[in-house]
């Protein structure tokens, strides 16, 4: 599970603001070295990055195509494996 996240509200959050399908923007700041991590989330999608000013992190972000909210916080779930993600 996420931590400090309440799963129920962020999915009725996500209902309420999308008409599913539905592009969706995710953005990550992970520290850099682990980009590859995330774009392993998204195989067949263009991501962008973006270095911090010291370099020591990279955002990533992915617009992707999303089929439900039970998919969109599936991808977080995903996402929060990765060792110092940062989701926004």
């Amino acid at each position: 599970m996420l931590p400090k996240l309440d799963i129920e509200a962020f999915k009725q959050k996500l209902d309420q603001q999308h008409d599913w399908p539905s592009l969706y923007m995710f953005k990550f700041i992970v520290p850099t070295g682990k980009e590859e991590e995330v774009f392993a989330l998204f195989p067949k999608n263009n991501l962008t990055t973006k270095k911090s000013s010291k370099g020591k992190y990279t955002s990533v972000t992915a617009q992707v195509m999303m089929r439900s909210s039970e998919d969109v916080i599936e991808k977080y779930k995903e996402a929060h494996q990765i060792e110092g993600v940062l989701a926004l």
